[in-house]
């Protein structure tokens, strides 16, 4: 459990629901919680530093400006925040707009790293190819972010272990990978740590 960052991002959750998020993830010693930006600071209240508070950002589908995520990230960041997850732009991922793509991730890196937190790269993989999954993986790398991670849970499809194979042989080493979306058991959270990924994204395990 200290792989998982256990998370509710339901769009019903309640105020109750992070509070018990945050004593199940301290009893079972997970890295971190992850949560709604609107719930960040009472999550800070309700951990008291007991656990790491993650949110996310440009969440779910990643096309909002660069300008706006940017607040974000800053905002979450000064409400308590110690990690970020952010999603790219796919749109301009589909529009080879890849400069674009590079330029927002480096400057969230850079808002983030400044406030002393870190950045999650949420690149959609269910809705890219193999070769925006390759590119992405080289964008993210240079763009400075800490992690590339698999998914939102909100898309099509969730983290597949050929999808962490494929990041882990194409990502810098200093970029860890996280897995998300679908990872339900012991045991598949186990093969994707075994393929390579340092963190899971996940809502059930430990239950």
């Amino acid at each position: 459990m200290s792989y998982v960052d256990l998370t509710n991002l339901k769009t019903t959750a309640k105020e109750e629901d992070i509070r018990e998020l945050i004593e199940r993830a301290v009893s079972l010693k997970t890295a971190s919680v992850c949560i709604q930006p609107c719930f960040v600071k009472d999550a800070v209240r309700f951990s008291q530093g007991r656990v790491a508070v993650c949110t996310v950002i440009g969440f779910p589908n990643g096309y909002q400006t660069t300008g706006t995520k940017i607040y974000e990230a800053k905002e979450a960041c000064d409400n308590g925040a110690s990690e970020i997850d952010m999603v790219i732009n796919i749109n301009f991922v589909k529009s080879g707009r890849y400069d674009e793509v590079f330029d927002e991730i480096r400057l969230i890196a850079e808002a983030v790293h400044e406030k002393g937190a870190l950045l999650k790269v949420i690149i959609e993989t269910c809705d890219l190819t193999e070769d925006e999954k390759i590119r992405l993986c080289r964008i993210v790398s240079e763009a400075k972010a800490d992690f590339i991670k698999t998914s939102t849970g909100f898309g099509s499809a969730g983290a597949k272990v050929e999808d962490i194979v494929l990041m882990r042989d194409n990502v810098s080493p200093d970029v860890r990978i996280k897995a998300a979306g679908g990872i339900r058991t012991v045991d598949s959270a186990r093969e994707m740590i075994g393929s390579g990924a340092s963190r899971i994204g996940a809502s059930k395990l430990g239950e």
